[in-house]
């Protein structure tokens, strides 16, 4: 014990057995998570490549989630932090803790809170240089005075340690101007202890400017605030190096002044948090895996709005639920404090990285529900899947080993476990017959309401993690555990690393597409949210610059513009491969019907329409309809409405999308006739006829609509090859255009 509260000082300095609260939900949690570990060969062989694996639990039997969180590293150096429900047990000759959350990681056993006034010279009297003067790790800071205000309380030196160069070939924090820095205009938090000397020596840093509720910038309104999230939050990110920004995001427009807007913030409410962050460009660049993607890293956690000790305001407190591979750095799978994850001056990545921390604050999510005495959570719930998934990627199911592939990453799993506490919490309520009875008794209670806004969420998410409408194995695994369908017993992979798994759930493969995806179905549910920005904070270092993630191919832009037209065409692909739901079903007969009611009538007016059945046999027939599938279903849907329209999962505007559904529509009628004076000769003088380009016409616009209310790719290409298909066969346009291929051999 290195730090107690007052009415139990007499802990410190003493080693205490820490051990679970005995209750069913924990003896459920800790069964799900205790695994015998025995290292395979791929952990040996990333080990040996530098990752650092817990090899000191390789052999163990039975190691359980506290167990698994102690030996995550080579050495006994893992410091964490118990919350205030921990009952300290006395009533032994040794006394014990008892907690019911996980630890967390920490740093420091102090902190204060100061302004950094200068480095501390001293002459070095070297042979070479006897007259240089150099700079230290010494600092002359001074603390925040209470009752003043101001940094104007006592003057002190401290010791701020320069880490050393790592495999990448620089430090992971700097000094150099570190005075200077802008974040540090309103003050430091500092974290660390005296050494040997006396002396106070710092093991983390975080600026109080970048916590505070107050924000830098206010964005009002949805469409505003989705148009910052996925393109103005990123935007300059290498120019911006070493400066931040703190954006608040309001989905409606009211007639609140900012400073009744900012007061929604009040002490003791709670946020999720999105975390990204990016890549390290500049002369020493980290390798990229992927050419012209800069994948980063994406994690969730909690935010709760505190009372500081130092200055009495309100600020943030941020802890990471961070599922995190195993890597070089020793960065643990668990809860940190902000100051351990970002802060840290050894393994932080406030001074390297570019970080996005979205701050999302929604009652029906945030807000704990009781129902005539049954309790939900939906945030204890989520975390709770968290901590499942944490501790199971500390030792890899057993193996030692967190690896990634193309379906199993921290952005998968993370999206895995907000999925498992959907499913969890929609199980719940399902075999939970008083939460149906009083919702039912009480449609317009605020409580009521508050809960079908987050069964409407539930669904906008449950869209978004599995898009294709398909749930992965692993995924149906993890969401059984502790969700009413099996506590504790799961027998499927907890991670399934085929492409295929990958593929069921694309829109949570890029940290970036599943940060900026998240925040918009938050905002687009009314929620409010603050975006907390950072690029290479801290002291300066002109080897490294910030690159923003990216999605996949993102890197590669049109000139001058913030367009990414490869990564656009992908995701818009893998959004259009949604299997057709009944709904579509019933869409595709409508529309389908439609267009027979309009074009029928309006094809045997101008005679363009017959019945004449083509006599072929039924190979031939077949084979045309195999072909229609390829050219024109698939081919000229994919190009006219998947790559030129906006998606209905895309954020975008009526005028945007309406412009861009004319200029497909456009393009579709004129590519017909220019087809046929190209590479389809068969086609002339059919596709010049104005009757066939009317009906073309009219297909495009029900083809724009279906795909509108569906995204389905599927969908447009069925009425569109149905179409096509009954012309050809039943009603003579096979034969217009064998009688045109004739007509056009007989001139060559």
């Amino acid at each position: 014990m290195q730090y107690a509260p007052p009415t139990a000082q007499k802990l410190v300095g003493s080693i205490v057995r820490l051990e679970w609260k005995k209750n069913k939900n924990l003896l459920a949690l800790r069964q799900v998570v205790t695994r015998d570990i025995n290292f395979t060969s791929e952990v040996i062989k990333s080990q040996k490549q530098g990752n650092i694996h817990p090899f000191r639990l390789n052999g163990v039997r039975q190691v359980g989630l506290l167990r698994s969180l102690a030996g995550a590293n080579p050495d006994d150096n893992a410091i964490v932090a118990l919350d205030s429900s921990t009952i300290i047990d006395a009533s032994k000759e040794k006394y014990i803790l008892q907690i019911e959350r996980q630890p967390v990681l920490a740093t420091g056993r102090f902190y204060g809170f100061v302004k950094i006034v200068k480095p501390i010279k001293f002459s070095s009297k070297t042979i070479l240089f006897p007259q240089v003067k150099q700079y230290n790790d010494y600092f002359l800071i001074q603390h925040y005075n209470h009752n003043s205000n101001k940094f104007d309380g006592l003057k002190e030196i401290i010791r701020i340690p320069q880490q050393v160069i790592d495999q990448r070939n620089f430090a992971p924090s700097s000094l150099q101007q570190i005075e200077q820095s802008p974040a540090g205009e309103d003050g430091w938090y500092i974290y660390g202890a005296a050494d040997a000397k006396g002396v106070f020596t710092v093991g983390a840093l975080a600026p109080r400017s970048l916590l505070q509720i107050q924000p830098r910038q206010i964005i009002t309104g949805e469409e505003l605030g989705l148009n910052y999230i996925q393109d103005v939050n990123w935007r300059n990110t290498e120019k911006n190096k070493g400066k931040f920004n703190t954006v608040l995001i309001k989905p409606i427009e009211t007639q609140n002044s900012p400073n009744q807007s900012i007061s929604k913030w009040q002490e003791g409410n709670k946020a999720i948090v999105l975390h990204l962050f990016g890549g390290i460009g500049g002369r020493k660049a980290e390798p990229v895996g992927i050419p012209y993607t800069i994948t980063g890293h994406f994690a969730f956690g909690i935010a709760e709005v505190v009372r500081d000790e130092f200055t009495n305001e309100l600020r943030f407190e941020t802890k990471y639920h961070q599922i995190y591979a195993h890597n070089p750095d020793g960065i643990i799978a668990g809860t940190h404090t902000w100051a351990d994850y970002m802060g840290n001056l050894q393994r932080g990545w406030l001074a390297t990285r570019p970080v996005s921390d979205i701050l999302i604050k929604f009652d029906p999510v945030t807000q704990d529900y009781d129902f005539d005495g049954v309790k939900l959570s939906p945030l204890e719930q989520f975390q709770q899947q968290l901590q499942i998934t944490m501790a199971r990627y500390r030792i890899g199911d057993g193996t030692g080993g967190a690896m990634v592939s193309p379906a199993t990453s921290c952005v998968q799993d993370s999206s895995q476990a907000l999925y498992a506490a959907i499913l969890a919490i929609k199980n719940q309520v399902a075999t939970t017959p008083q939460i149906q009875t009083w919702v039912r008794a009480n449609p317009n209670h605020p409580q009521a309401l508050r809960f079908q806004q987050l069964i409407e969420l539930g669904q906008s998410l449950e869209q978004q993690l599995a898009p294709l409408g398909i749930v992965r194995t692993d995924w149906h695994s993890q969401a059984g555990i502790l969700a009413g369908t099996g506590i504790g017993k799961t027998t499927e992979p907890f991670q399934d690393g085929s492409i295929w798994a990958g593929l069921t759930t694309w829109r949570t493969i890029m940290p970036r597409l599943a940060h900026d995806d998240l925040a918009a179905i938050f905002l687009k549910h009314g929620a409010m949210m603050q975006v907390l920005r950072t690029n290479q904070v801290g002291g300066w270092q002109p080897n490294i610059t910030p690159i923003a993630p990216t999605v996949f191919l993102g890197q590669i832009e049109i000139p001058f513009t913030n367009i990414s037209p490869l990564s656009i065409l992908l995701n818009r692909t893998l959004a259009s491969l949604a299997v057709p739901t009944l709904k579509d079903w019933i869409i595709i007969v409508l529309l389908l019907t439609i267009y027979s009611i309009i074009a029928l009538p309006y094809g045997w007016k101008f005679e363009f329409l017959r019945i004449q059945i083509w006599s072929a046999n039924w190979i031939d027939k077949c084979l045309l309809i195999l072909r229609c599938l390829f050219l024109p279903a698939i081919v000229e849907e994919l190009f006219f409405r998947v790559f030129l329209l906006p998606h209905p999962s895309e954020s975008t505007n009526w005028f945007r999308w309406t412009v861009w559904a004319i200029v497909s529509l456009l393009l579709f009628i004129l590519y017909h006739p220019l087809n046929a004076k190209t590479f389809f000769k068969a086609g002339i003088p059919t596709f010049y006829n104005h009757v066939f380009l009317v009906l073309a016409a009219i297909l495009g616009i029900i083809c724009t609509v279906a795909y509108t209310l569906t995204g389905s790719l599927f969908v447009i290409v069925l009425i569109h090859w149905v179409v096509v298909v009954v012309w050809l066969i039943v009603f003579g346009g096979i034969t217009k255009l064998d009688n045109n291929q004739k007509i056009q051999s007989n001139k060559m």
